[in-house]
């Protein structure tokens, strides 16, 4: 990407823009290490609207490293539900642990060291090293690499690794240090999300760059940037059940490793039952139901996959062995069901 002088006209814009347009964002009040960290963490594949509320839950209840090392799984997971990609949220308790062990309980300044810590990236690396410690680090993600791309006039594929690694390795050679390194990330990132936006027209008419934007001027913001369309997602048939017994409902846990490892659900089966089919099924497990009585359909997208749910609620005879039974007061306090059976949570509220 020989783009050099071009990159650097962009650094003092949006330095320029950035300190009269910065959102007042939580994380931009005190940019230590620890809160740029979870932030970002937070931010991946999640609204800045969403995220708000559930960084500053977190850090009251896990305001430093120490207290992440230290967290009790299901208390995690019940502060990360709702969020999605739980994945995210047992990296970061793995990473702390490593802080710990070997960092003092400090999150490392240099890029590399960042990056070896569990759940960081090349992304999340550059956002702390940059705007944490004023290191000349890019943070590139799609945002970053839709600017650049209309910017330069490029129609390299943004969903390769190699573009990503190019595009980073460029901007590295235009990067500012201290305070400006940090402004300029956030500047970036700020404007990919607010004006060089992914969905719609983008607002040339306010955009700072817009008098240098290749895509801009050569009418091709509607074509770049180029990005190759993702696999299709598998789709998934379950059958979910609301269990019931004398006000106590039955969730279990999820298994340890895979989708949704070691989060508590309600008990579902793979395939769409009918009621004939589901009182059966609950017969079959020894559960004696009065009866079962559909609750509603749901789906549920995540990376890779589609769930297609239908739902039964069915109050039992006796209680069985496999599940938890717990009020429902009690669950939606201290278990973490995951946001894919919000339907069913919502319902089980409904009959309090």
């Amino acid at each position: 990407m020989n783009s050099k002088k071009e990159l650097e006209k962009l650094v003092p814009l949006l330095l320029s823009w950035y300190g009269a347009h910065k959102r007042p964002l939580p994380w931009r009040d005190d940019p230590s290490p620890y809160h740029v960290w979870i932030s970002e963490i937070m931010l991946q594949q999640t609204r800045i609207e969403a995220v708000i509320p559930y960084y500053k839950r977190f850090l009251r209840e896990l305001p430093d490293v120490a207290s992440l090392a230290a967290v009790d799984d299901d208390k995690l997971m019940k502060l990360w539900e709702g969020l999605g990609y739980y994945s995210r949220a047992r990296n970061l308790k793995k990473a702390a642990l490593t802080v710990m062990e070997r960092h003092g309980g400090k999150l490392p300044e240099s890029f590399e060291e960042l990056r070896a810590l569990s759940g960081i990236g090349d992304y999340t690396a550059g956002a702390i090293a940059s705007i944490s410690f004023g290191k000349p680090e890019p943070a590139v993600d799609g945002n970053v690499l839709r600017v650049i791309m209309r910017y330069l006039g490029k129609k390299d594929d943004i969903a390769l690794q190699a573009t990503k690694k190019e595009t980073a390795a460029a901007l590295r050679e235009i990067y500012p240090e201290g305070a400006d390194a940090a402004n300029l990330t956030q500047a970036v990132m700020e404007l990919g999300e607010s004006v060089c936006i992914p969905n719609g027209e983008p607002k040339c008419g306010v955009c700072p760059l817009a008098a240098f934007c290749k895509a801009k001027n050569e009418n091709l913001t509607d074509t770049i940037p180029v990005k190759s369309p993702k696999k299709p997602r598998k789709q998934e048939q379950k059958t979910v059940f609301l269990l019931s017994c004398r006000g106590r409902y039955a969730v279990c846990k999820r298994p340890a490793t895979g989708l949704l490892a070691k989060l508590w659900e309600f008990p579902n089966v793979q395939g769409r039952l009918s009621e004939e089919e589901a009182f059966s099924y609950l017969q079959s497990l020894g559960l004696s139901p009065v009866g079962v009585t559909p609750c509603g359909d749901a789906v549920h997208i995540f990376t890779h996959i589609e769930w297609h749910m239908c739902g039964y609620a069915a109050e039992c005879m006796t209680p069985t062995d496999g599940f938890v039974w717990q009020s429902a007061e009690e669950i939606l306090k201290n278990y973490a069901i995951p946001s894919a059976f919000r339907a069913y949570t919502e319902y089980m509220k409904k009959l309090l």
